[in-house]
């Protein structure tokens, strides 16, 4: 069955949108949420953790990238959020230095 027309994305714009950021933001997201973990707790515990719950946590990101109707403001709140995890990232490694 097709399916309905109302229910595609018209726009090829917002269907770049919508997988940009399915696959790439939610990537970053991802990848810096783990990076905050580990900046704070014990980071081989995450980065061995990491390896499963990273896969997981971008495979959900790309599903919610899809279930907004408008692909920048999923873009705007994977990049507001990157913004979050980088800083928490930042102040984590200046308190605790891995090296």
């Amino acid at each position: 069955m097709p399916a309905n027309k109302k229910y595609l994305t018209s726009s090829p714009w917002q269907r770049f949108a919508k997988i940009s950021a399915a696959i790439l933001g939610g990537l970053i997201v991802s990848v810096l949420f783990h990076m905050a973990l580990a900046s704070w707790f014990d980071h081989v515990a995450v980065i061995i953790t990491s390896t499963f719950s990273a896969f997981i946590l971008w495979a959900i990101l790309m599903v919610l990238a899809y279930l907004d109707k408008n692909g920048w403001k999923i873009w705007g709140f994977y990049l507001l959020a990157s913004i979050v995890f980088g800083a928490i990232f930042y102040f984590g490694n200046q308190t605790h230095p891995i090296v």
